[in-house]
């Protein structure tokens, strides 16, 4: 299974749209967001071509293939005019043998997991910073954000397939790569 998984979106209509071009490329089956989809949130400038209105209409489109999570900024106001769902704050999975935590990252994160088996994966968004880290019980996943990336990480997103998290830019550049053991 392929798995497109990306993070903060923040309303920016330029990255959503290199985003959905991205998706169209890679085709994979989901597409994993992890919230923070239209608002940009009072700690963050606005992104490029801020334009949620645009941003609802580009994911819509593609909502059969969307799965997400609740983030920070993402209210019950966006689930009514987003037409997939959004409102879980955290989901489990299960890929080739290795259990997956997922969370926005702002309640539970790399400084606060839960309680994690060794293999484990925790992944989240929230910083903006993408980020690969093995710790004892866990190892942490990041993707960074699309739209407004943090100490100089790139506008990106990640893809899943055959036991392999690989990190790639929007051109769709490969940046890090993690292949589960």
């Amino acid at each position: 299974m392929k798995i497109m998984i990306a993070s903060d979106i923040h309303g920016s209509a330029k990255w959503c749209r290199m985003l959905v071009e991205r998706f169209s490329e890679e085709r994979p089956e989901k597409l994993l967001i992890l919230g923070d989809i239209l608002y940009h949130g009072p700690r963050n400038d606005l992104p490029e071509e801020y334009s949620p209105k645009i941003v609802i209409q580009m994911l819509n489109r593609i909502k059969e293939n969307i799965i997400c999570i609740r983030g920070n900024c993402d209210t019950e106001v966006d689930q009514m005019v987003l037409e997939f769902p959004i409102m879980s704050e955290t989901m489990t999975m299960f890929l080739d043998g290795h259990f997956i935590y997922v969370s926005h990252g702002h309640i539970e994160n790399e400084a606060n997991p839960p309680y994690l088996h060794k293999k484990d994966i925790l992944l989240n968004g929230h910083t903006h910073i993408s980020k690969c880290k093995e710790y004892e019980n866990y190892i942490y996943m990041n993707p960074g954000s699309v739209s407004i990336p943090k100490e100089d990480t790139p506008h990106g997103y990640m893809v899943y397939e055959n036991h392999k998290f690989t990190w790639k830019k929007l051109s769709g550049e490969v940046y890090m790569d993690y292949m589960l053991k």
